[in-house]
């Protein structure tokens, strides 16, 4: 199951995104019967804010996002055209804002950016599952 959306990088991509993403879980679990946890679908929506968000405030023009299910993950590919790959700052209590990419590494189970022949694609994977007794499952990043 995918989709794909082009999205134009003005001030109501986020909230649309957010949006998109929430109606593809929707539909795999009523379409499909896939078992998407609320905890999947709420993390998924972060995620897609955040990488959405830093696609439009590090590159002009249009942003692409893909959303695939495979396996027991929901990945979240996001394209801007700004080549300069995106980096994890150390954890700062002091600073304000700027904390984006640190969330998603703590709530995905594998993430990657990579530059494309125009720009780059940032991805990442979201289990769809908890593990018994709630916790998520373990953490694999590539």
């Amino acid at each position: 199951m995918r989709t794909a959306a082009a999205l134009d990088g003005d001030g109501t991509c986020i909230a649309e995104a957010r949006h998109l993403a929430a109606g593809f879980l929707n539909r795999a679990r009523a379409e499909h019967g896939l078992p998407v946890t609320d905890r999947a679908m709420s993390l998924t929506q972060l995620v897609v804010s955040e990488l959405v968000t830093n696609a439009r405030k590090y590159a002009s023009g249009p942003i692409l996002m893909d959303l695939r299910i495979a396996g027991d993950t929901v990945e979240v590919a996001v394209w801007d055209s700004d080549p300069v790959l995106p980096v994890a700052r150390a954890a700062d209590p002091g600073r304000v804002g700027q904390h984006g990419l640190e969330i998603v590494m703590a709530v995905v189970q594998g993430f990657e950016a990579r530059r494309e022949p125009v720009g780059k694609r940032v991805t990442a994977r979201i289990t769809l599952l908890d593990e018994p007794g709630g916790a998520v499952t373990a953490r694999r990043h590539p």
